[in-house]
């Protein structure tokens, strides 16, 4: 969640923020008035318990005459205290509940706009031109033996699938390379849960307007994660940091669960939008005076990992109706797909500057040794869709798929992938 001193001290640039999302502003309003009433109660509840502590030192030494009265008081001022207090709980709880629902703040250069206002920000490399008609990606997995959507489907519903062969070894390639890349850089690899408690999952704030697209386990009050963001933000909740060194960086390979509500008819072919996949993400815990330094280094390196697949893509800067609960700005990296001639996402990486560490209690020692909330950074650096944009970009007239060339020793050193 944001600084509750920034909604006090700068209420306008959380009202600002709503309307750059197209969120409700009305609620800076609202919440300052519930902040009013929280702070007000709880300095009555205060004023009555010293009162109560005080007459409760002056009944043992009071004359019997007056020890009656003193004990009445007492017993109205309890019930006061008992009041005062019931008003505290429920003045915080009601404002805990309402300012939980605010996004972060957003940076003042994101773009203003929904889903199609990002801002372009480079192109690397000339979309594709492959001289023949191009065959999309299942037509060419699926002559590689490289996935079987059918028993995917017989097995599990629609958007699931097997990946075979070569399919399963250049995913398993790509992880591993990006896993190759992140320990070259510092990163820490992790295994990570794919199922999380209910307070991690809310932590990160993946349970709000995104709730609908997570898998929840009633019987076990467990949630099926979407990233490995989830349990790496959820891995030092209530802890203490030493970042004097520099930040924290972990690399988590997980499976990834989505629902994918709402996308009914959409990418309905192939496995560019799925149920489950796996994924490479980078996840940093950092100070917030180095947060945006941090986030230039994890989109250089997702650009390092797209050179590597050699395939054209562009940078794009989220506009800010579009960055997700937690997100202060958000560059995605989309690659070229020739069949369907335009760019989709293959990265995305994500500045959440402090509002995941506060809700989770993630916290730093400064140079006086005091704790101060730490800011939170993730970045993807591969997946299983990313499959698609190889196979794609690098299709020959044959049906056969050429390896770019730092993927090959992480595919057995296959130069050519060759239909069956």
């Amino acid at each position: 969640m944001i600084d509750p001193r920034t909604l006090r001290e700068d209420p306008e640039a959380v009202r600002a923020s709503q309307r750059a999302r197209g969120e409700d502003e009305g609620v800076v309003d609202k919440l300052l008035s519930l902040d009013t009433r929280r702070r007000s109660s709880i300095a009555a509840a205060d004023k009555l318990r010293n009162e109560q502590k005080l007459l409760g030192k002056q009944i043992p030494k009071a004359p019997p005459e007056e020890k009656q009265q003193l004990l009445a008081t007492a017993k109205d001022l309890a019930a006061q205290v008992k009041a005062a207090e019931a008003e505290q709980n429920t003045a915080s709880e009601e404002f805990d509940t309402l300012f939980r629902t605010v996004p972060n703040l957003v940076h003042p250069d994101a773009p203003v706009g929904g889903e199609d206002d990002f801002t372009v920000l480079k192109h690397v490399g000339e979309p594709t031109k492959l001289g023949f008609a191009p065959k999309d990606h299942l037509e060419l997995l699926e002559a590689l033996g490289g996935v079987d959507m059918e028993r995917g489907a017989k097995v599990s519903g629609s958007r699931f699938y097997f990946l075979t062969g070569v399919g399963a070894q250049l995913q398993l390639g790509l992880l591993n390379m990006a896993i190759a890349q992140a320990l070259e850089n510092g990163f820490t690899p992790m295994i990570t849960p794919s199922l999380v408690r209910p307070e991690i999952m809310a932590g990160t704030g993946f349970l709000g307007q995104h709730s609908s697209e997570i898998y929840h386990l009633e019987d076990d009050d467990l949630y099926l994660v979407g990233t490995s963001e989830v349990p790496l933000a959820g891995f030092h909740a209530d802890e203490i940091l030493d970042l004097n060194d520099g930040p924290n960086r972990y690399a988590g390979w997980s499976s990834c669960y989505r629902r994918e509500a709402g996308s009914y008819g959409k990418d309905t072919r192939g496995i560019i939008r799925v149920h489950q996949f796996d994924k490479v993400e980078m996840f940093v815990y950092a100070k917030p005076a180095e947060a945006e330094a941090e986030h230039e280094r994890l989109l250089g390196w997702e650009e390092q990992m797209l050179a590597k697949i050699e395939v054209p893509y562009r940078v794009i800067d989220t506009a800010t109706g579009d960055l997700g609960t937690s997100a202060h700005r958000k560059f995605d990296c989309e690659a070229w797909i020739p069949t369907q001639e335009t760019y989709r996402e293959l990265t995305s990486t994500s500045n959440c500057t402090t509002f995941q560490a506060r809700r989770l209690s993630v916290r730093y020692r400064d140079e006086n040794g005091k704790p101060q909330i730490a800011a939170t950074l993730n970045g993807t650096l591969a997946t299983t869709r990313w499959i698609v944009a190889i196979v794609e970009n690098h299709q020959q007239e044959d049906g056969s798929v050429r390896v770019p060339e730092a993927l090959r020793p992480f595919v057995g050193g296959k130069e050519v992938l060759t239909p069956r």
